[in-house]
C-alpha cells in the first residue's frame, strides 16, 4: 500500500500530496504501543503529551509537518498546538484509513 493509502480523515488527499511533496516529516502523535502495533514507514514518533516539550525539536527539522494518529482527533489538538508555536503543519488524520 503507498503512503496515501495510511491517511484519512483530516486535510484533503491533494494537501496531503502537497505537503509530502515539500519533504514533509510525518509526526505520529500516538502511544508506543499504538506504534508498535503498525506505523507510517519513515514516520517520528512523539505521543501528543509530549508535542509541548518537543516543539523546538519539531522547529528545528526545518520541513512541514503531516500528522498522524489512529483516528485524527489527537492530530487535530496536536495541529493546533503546533501551529500555535510557528510550525508549517497539517492534519493527516487516522495513519491506517485507507480511504484516501
Amino acid at each position: 500500500m503507498g503512503l496515501f493509502g495510511f491517511f484519512g480523515g483530516g486535510s484533503d488527499t491533494n494537501q496531503i500530496k502537497e505537503y509530502l511533496d515539500k519533504g514533509a516529516v510525518v509526526l505520529d502523535v500516538r502511544t508506543p504501543a499504538e506504534w508498535a502495533e503498525g506505523k507510517v514507514e519513515g514516520s517520528k514518533l512523539i505521543t501528543l503529551n509530549d508535542i509541548p516539550n518537543k516543539v523546538q525539536e519539531i522547529k528545528s527539522w526545518n520541513k512541514p509537518v503531516v500528522v498522524v494518529c489512529r483516528s485524527g482527533g489527537r492530530a487535530g489538538t496536536a495541529i493546533n498546538y503546533l501551529k500555535n508555536a510557528g510550525v508549517d503543519a497539517i492534519n493527516g488524520g487516522a495513519w491506517q484509513n485507507a480511504a484516501i
